[in-house]
């Protein structure tokens, strides 16, 4: 139980509080809460896989390893339509952001405080034409789920999160929701 005169202290505070402008009260509560930075991920699947399955990897500069479609949010851009506004400009792929379902979890928080909102989705690698620019992307495959290149540790630690990777053990997955 909060004692009384610590009560009565909120109380006078939140009256207070929401006496300000609203514009004012934004601005305070913007100083007053962490700040992250908000990314979009795409998890691709190969609809045409055989067993463990594949997932789409790009490789980056410097180019040591492998990682997924993703990139920043735009300023007030909805993560569905960053997530596959990356996918196209990293990859060539292009899908409506309709195709893309929330992962389980969806958002992934990282300690060094940056947030990322993860996709899935699923297209037939045999029919769908891979382009990369070779500034941003080096190169763009499909891998094997049982046999995955290099990841970077940013996508491994992703990726453990699905109970993917070499890191898969070591973060419980996530079971789906009950229908």
């Amino acid at each position: 139980m909060i004692p009384r005169a610590r009560a009565t202290g909120r109380a006078l505070g939140y009256r207070f509080f929401y006496r300000l402008p609203v514009r004012l009260r934004r601005r305070l509560v913007r100083l007053a809460v962490p700040k992250y930075i908000v990314g979009a991920v795409v998890l691709v699947r190969d609809a045409e896989a055989d067993g463990a399955g594949r997932i789409l990897l790009l490789r980056q500069p410097p180019g040591y390893s492998w990682t997924l479609p993703a990139g920043l949010l735009q300023r007030a851009e909805a993560p569905v339509v960053g997530a596959a506004r990356e996918l196209h400009e990293e990859s060539g792929i292009r899908l409506s952001p309709d195709r893309l379902r929330p992962a389980v979890p969806n958002a992934v928080v990282h300690a060094q405080g940056w947030v990322d909102v993860v996709f899935e989705t699923e297209v037939p690698a045999s029919t769908t034409e891979l382009a990369v620019d070779g500034a941003e992307v080096f190169e763009a495959a499909w891998h094997p789920l049982d046999d995955l290149p290099r990841l970077s540790r940013a996508t491994a630690n992703l990726l453990a999160h699905y109970g993917i990777g070499p890191r898969a053990g070591e973060v419980p997955p996530v079971p789906p929701p009950a229908p």
